[in-house]
């Protein structure tokens, strides 16, 4: 269904960054108009085969496929810089700190330009681990969209869209949905949203019934 947004954005991009545990974040940028797609994990590490139960030297990382006609990656560098303390202690090895994992050279430059800003901000060295993309292994089914999970009458009326886990990890009307629980946006100006998504008037319109039909 709305997994054809991914197809209709000229240039989907990819984000991957850790700001302490995965479950927040995941909800934050899902909750972002532009923002495709939203997978937790692990990344940053050498460890083979993390989980996180044994994470090894990884760290909890978020992966936020965006289209940057709509949202930019310096806006999702805001968004990351303005909404965590990247210099706290690693009082858990590397599992919380403040990491991003750049994919290409632009993604680079766009770092150290915001770095810099955010620096004169906060009156700090920024102490973010930034190094090029080189790992991304999804976390375990029950951490992705953790906090939508946490309403299960809302999971079942789900289920008739995503009759497969895979499916919903993948939606972008999940996403919004996982953010809407935590206390990101609002049912109207979602409704709004999907009426706008360059998908089927009648995808649109099934998305936009089962968000105001919705029992939480």
């Amino acid at each position: 269904m709305e997994q054809g947004l991914a197809a209709t954005a000229e240039k989907m991009e990819t984000a991957t960054f850790g700001m302490g545990c995965f479950w927040g974040p995941e909800a934050r940028f899902g909750s972002l108009p532009g923002v495709i797609r939203t997978r937790v994990g692990f990344s940053g590490g050498t460890s083979l085969n993390p989980s996180y139960r044994e994470m090894g030297d990884h760290t909890e990382t978020v992966e936020v496929d965006f289209d940057p006609a709509i949202l930019t990656y310096e806006e999702i560098l805001l968004h990351f810089w303005q909404n965590h303390y990247p210099n706290r202690d690693q009082y858990k090895g590397r599992q919380y700190i403040s990491l991003i994992r750049f994919h290409n050279t632009e993604q680079e430059q766009t770092i150290e330009k915001v770095k810099r800003q955010m620096e004169q901000e906060i009156g700090e060295a920024i102490e973010t681990d930034i190094a090029p993309f080189t790992d991304f292994t999804l976390a375990e089914e029950r951490h992705q969209k953790y906090y939508l999970k946490r309403y299960p009458k809302a999971v079942v009326q789900l289920a008739p869209l995503y009759p497969d886990n895979g499916l919903l990890v993948d939606s972008t009307f999940a996403a919004r949905l996982n953010g809407f629980v935590k206390g990101f946006g609002n049912r109207q100006n979602l409704k709004s949203e999907i009426a706008g998504w360059n998908i089927a008037p009648e995808y649109q319109e099934i998305l936009i019934n089962k968000l105001m039909a919705m029992k939480w």
